[in-house]
């Protein structure tokens, strides 16, 4: 869908300001059913943007307009259910998946669909308090949660339920998948920025940059999947491409990007993972975020933006690791000068390899930052292929 911005009007505009006025983010001085997107509907929307962890930038797309829509329910509003072949999805989803977690039930992520996993975690608390095992929330079931507090103190649950899984899967990356998203693509090239006679795109720098990614994780034992080719017809959705991890199975999720502003003094690299202003997150996405981030920048020495938490489609609907990463502006002449360089997208691809590969060391055996080396990591797997 095309974005509705400031200045646009219509019925869409009106549904856009019902919203928000539900959500007591348009003042008084505003009617819930104008269809004028004026300042004051612009600031709301960024409001509503800063608290649901989106990109802040005043407009409604495709991602703000699912999460519009999903703020319209409140838990207790409706009876929720495993519905097929469409899940319910919704702001009361979210709130009652980050109330099981809080209590120590394994509904995954907080991603507000009301799946499989979600279900069961209900029917697990209804048959733990005496209630039919349905796994359907309706009056009963929400009298029951608010009654009840936390039932795990001490620590996330969640987090000590990814950090275990990670733990015992092992310290070596042989045989895992990771699939690697070069962000944009075909009609959408991102960032676009001439330079002379040259014309740099963000598409075409991060394939490139996930093609040098993909064969490092491919000589370290790595199954690797690309979520597009060098010439894409159409850019696939984010939706999409979380989806295609998902059905993989991947054990990792990395999306690679640049930035870009009309400052052309930013610059620097920046790493997100998933999170709420709530407070939960994916922990093991955290973990690699900071890695990451971590890794590139003591191997690059591009500015440090450091990790932030995004409920982005992108991170939000991924049930593994997951990260995008900003690997610098391309509007910035100085990372610009860097990012077109190969030898420099090649430091960039084994700074991610040594977090990928840091992320499995357990806590207690983890190595300086920069000190692990992408070839000797390749060496071990060859060595490994002559015994065989």
């Amino acid at each position: 869908m095309r974005p509705i911005r400031p200045g646009d009007r219509g019925p869409a505009v009106t549904e856009i300001r019902t919203v928000l006025s539900a959500l007591d983010l348009l003042g008084p001085a505003t009617a819930p059913d104008a269809d004028d997107f004026d300042a004051h509907t612009e600031r709301a929307v960024r409001a509503f943007q800063q608290s649901r962890g989106l990109s802040v930038d005043g407009r409604v797309g495709a991602e703000t307009w699912r999460a519009l829509d999903a703020a319209r329910w409140r838990l207790g509003a409706r009876t929720l259910y495993h519905a097929v072949p469409e899940p319910l999805t919704g702001e009361d989803v979210r709130t009652l998946q980050e109330r099981l977690l809080e209590m120590g039930y394994d509904v995954g992520r907080a991603d507000a669909i009301y799946g499989v996993r979600t279900s069961r975690a209900v029917a697990q608390f209804q048959r733990e308090v005496g209630l039919t095992p349905d796994g359907t929330c309706g009056p009963h079931t929400m009298n029951a949660l608010r009654r009840l507090g936390r039932k795990v103190v001490g620590g996330r649950p969640q987090w000590l339920r990814e950090s275990d899984a990670i733990r015992q899967s092992g310290p070596t990356l042989v045989g895992r998948t990771v699939v690697v998203d070069p962000g944009h693509g075909g009609t959408d090239p991102g960032v676009v920025v001439p330079a002379g006679p040259l014309r740099w795109t963000e598409a075409d720098l991060v394939h490139d940059l996930a093609s040098r990614l993909e064969g490092r994780l491919a000589a370290s034992g790595v199954r690797v999947q690309l979520t597009r080719g060098p010439a894409q017809r159409a850019c696939l959705p984010d939706v999409e491409r979380a989806h295609l991890a998902n059905s993989l199975g991947a054990d990792v999720f990395i999306s690679l990007h640049c930035d870009g502003h009309a400052n052309p003094a930013a610059e620097g690299v920046a790493t997100y993972h998933y999170g709420t202003d709530n407070g939960v997150t994916s922990a093991t996405g955290e973990r690699l975020a900071g890695l990451v981030q971590r890794e590139i920048v003591a191997r690059t020495g591009l500015r440090d933006c450091r990790t932030h938490a995004k409920a982005w489609d992108l991170l939000r609907l991924t049930r593994m690791p997951a990260v995008r990463v900003e690997i610098g502006y391309l509007t910035s002449p100085d990372d610009r000068a860097r990012l077109v360089d190969p030898r420099f997208r090649d430091t960039l691809a084994e700074a991610v390899v040594a977090a990928v590969q840091r992320m499995y060391f357990p806590i207690e055996r983890d190595v300086p930052t920069g000190s692990i080396d992408v070839s000797e990591l390749r060496a071990v797997v060859a060595a490994g292929t002559v015994v065989d």
